[in-house]
This record gives structure tokens, sequence and C-alpha cells, in this order.
């Protein structure tokens, strides 16, 4: 113990009348021992864990796939190489169905489309953007760049720009984000975007001298059926550990995520 403080330069411990305790120094150590030691105990008992096999069937929405939960499917992949990984990229008007007939295991889709209970829940602010050399004005109908129905943030952006007495017209639709990307940094239109698919050298927000509600608040959920393996069980944790060390950096947009503890998860 002598060694340890000569390597702290601090003291761990005092002495009173009744004996020896930690000092405040002590303490703060003590708690940083603690989580040393149950993080090796968690180190061990996940080497020592059988390796995961089968298959998981997940679905996401473009917009969802092209943010970051990619990057944790693929360090799940390459952790547990003898799990197969099967990835639907679709709208949640396709998902939710095979969802429910039980051909896919994991879906994230917007909860207002889904029956089911999700595992978690959170807010996402969509932005207005349009092209570098775009110029909206009031006095002509808003050119929109939209998303192909069915589609939650097309009604969303319709019921905004009524509330707002703005005219508009559609000069481009397609179900593709890349498609409304491209469509937005070529000065069709503006468009509702979500923070990860805004590209900031070919792209600006909306002025918010049209009125519009910026940020535009939308939620999505992460579903798992009550029947879940081992395999799916860990993939949806390491979907939740993401989710929940993400916050973004402007502060008028939130990620609020609400989890909702059920059997065989660790939340």
């Amino acid at each position: 113990m002598q060694r340890l403080e000569y390597l702290l330069g601090q003291k761990l411990f005092r002495r009173t009348g009744r004996g020896v305790i930690p000092s405040a120094e002590g303490e703060v150590f003590l708690g940083y021992a603690t989580r040393i030691l149950a993080l090796g105990d968690e180190a061990v008992a996940r080497l020592n864990e059988p390796p995961l096999d089968g298959a998981i069937y997940l679905g996401l929405p473009e917009e969802v796939a092209l943010a970051s939960l990619p990057a944790v499917l693929g360090r799940f992949r390459r952790a547990h190489p003898g799990v197969r990984l099967d990835v639907l990229v679709d709208n949640t008007a396709v998902i939710e169905p095979l969802w429910q007939e039980g051909k896919l295991d994991v879906i994230v889709a917007t909860p207002s489309a889904v029956s089911s209970d999700a595992l978690a829940t959170w807010s996402v602010g969509l932005r207005w953007v349009c092209g570098l050399d775009y110029e909206p004005n009031r006095n002509a109908p808003l050119d929109l760049v939209v998303f192909a129905d069915p589609c939650t943030w097309r009604r969303r952006m319709f019921e905004v720009l009524a509330e707002a007495g703005l005219n508009h017209r559609t000069a481009f639709t397609s179900p593709s984000v890349a498609a409304v990307q491209a469509a937005v940094e070529n000065g069709l239109g503006i468009a509702l975007l979500n923070p990860e698919c805004i590209r900031p050298t070919s792209m600006q927000l909306v002025p918010s001298s049209l009125g519009l509600l910026d940020p535009l608040i939308v939620q999505y959920g992460l579903y798992g059926h009550l029947d879940r393996n081992t395999a799916i069980n860990t993939v949806i944790d390491d979907l939740l550990d993401d989710l929940t060390g993400k916050t973004f950096q402007d502060d008028r947009i939130a990620k609020h995520l609400i989890l909702t503890p059920q059997a065989g998860i660790t939340v």
C-alpha cells in the first residue's frame, strides 16, 4: 500500500482513534479501483462466453442506414464472425409488416407506424436545407424536394408549410436519400434532412426569415421481439450503447433516448 501511495503521490489512508480509514483521496481511488475490478470481471466473462452464431435479420430506414448504426453493425460482425447479419434498408411502411410477420428480428422505425412497444425511442431534429446558391423567395411558391410516399417527414413538411402560410410546389420526388441530397445540392429546392444527412460543404440551412419551424422533431424507435436469443440481445445491446452515447453538437437539436426495460435485455 505504501508503494501505491508513492506511485500516486497521495495519502490513501488516515489514522483515527478507531483505526485506519480512507482519506478523501483514498475514497476517490476506491471508486476507480472498484470500476476497474468490475471491468476486469466483465472482460473475463465476455472472453469465456461461447462464440455466437446464427442469423440476425434487421430492418433500417435509409436515413438511419446512412448514419452511425452501420458502423456499430460492422464492429458487431468483426467481434462475432459466426453470426450472419442480413440487413434490409427500406421505409417503415415496408419494414413494419415484415416485422409483424416475424421475418425481421430487430428494426428501427417510426413509432407511430408500429403497434409494438419499442425497446428505446429517441427524437431527432430535422433541418430545412437548400443548396449553397439557392435563395428562397417568399413571393413565389417554394420549390420542395420531398421523399416519396409513404413518408412521415413528407406529411410533417406539408403541415408545417401550411401552418406558416407558405405556397409551395413539389419540384423533385424520390424514395432515395442520396437522390434527395443531390437535388438539394444542385439547387432544385428545399428539403427536410436529419443532421447525419446534411453535407455542410454543399448545403446550407434555410433562412429563419421564412418562418419555418426549425428544427422539426420526429421520433424513431428500436424494436426487438420478446423471444430473442443471445446473439439478437447482443446486437441490441450494441445498438443501444451507441444510441445512449450520442448527442448532437447543435444545441437546437436534441436526441432524447428513452429506454424501455424488457426481459432479456440490459439497459
